[in-house]
């Protein structure tokens, strides 16, 4: 949705409201940072997220400054990048970065339903790992209490991207400097089990 908060001051050509575009950035990223007031200052926290339909969910404590701040009814912004590549210009100005952006404004709704927040919790465990819910021992009574889940309606938000190389100035394509793409993705490495398991490796993980 386009208003004044998610309306770009610079480059509205790389600026976009498609929500489908949209999900496609927030379900391939893996951490959001989630941003709120305390305490009368800015905060902003790194965290993990999944969604689930329209809906944004993120966890922490009870006691912590996002559940403050849902109590609060405040208005909260999540951003989401992911980092595409390095773009190498012929000048130090023209340095840039290849990226696909989100940005969501919302006011939390704290997640008070206990089917929901299991769901929710359960969601956040699989964008860990798909299928790791299912795998894993789910929250005890005593651990739901102490969590707090938050749930973010995809209302306001914009898509924001780069894609291409350099835009070297006219008069800088003879210079004898290198300039392109230097391409970045998150790769999975080998798993680790831990010393004192003697589960042999999920599918999901091989």
């Amino acid at each position: 949705m386009k208003t004044e908060r998610t309306t770009p001051s610079r480059h509205a050509d790389r600026v976009s409201y498609d929500r489908q575009a949209a999900y496609q950035v927030l379900d391939e990223a893996s951490i959001c940072h989630l941003g709120f007031i305390a305490g009368g200052a800015p905060r902003v926290l790194p965290t993990l997220f999944a969604r689930v339909g329209d809906t944004l969910y993120v966890h922490g404590s009870t006691g912590g400054g996002p559940a403050f701040a849902a109590r609060e009814q405040a208005t909260m912004c999540v951003t989401v990048t992911l980092l595409d590549g390095w773009v190498l210009g012929r000048s130090q100005f023209h340095h840039s970065a290849n990226f696909r952006s989100v940005v969501v404004y919302a006011v939390p709704r704290l997640v008070r339903d206990e089917a929901e927040k299991r769901a929710a919790l359960s969601a956040l465990v699989d964008r860990v790992a798909p299928g790791r819910s299912a795998d894993s021992r789910p929250p005890t009574a005593k651990e739901l209490a102490g969590t707090a889940v938050l749930a973010l309606p995809i209302e306001e938000f914009s898509v924001k991207t780069r894609q291409g190389g350099a835009s070297d100035d006219p008069e800088d394509l003879g210079l004898p400097y290198w300039s392109g793409v230097l391409p970045l993705r998150v790769v999975a490495g080998t798993p680790e089990p831990d010393p004192s398991c003697t589960v042999p490796l999920p599918e999901y993980l091989a």
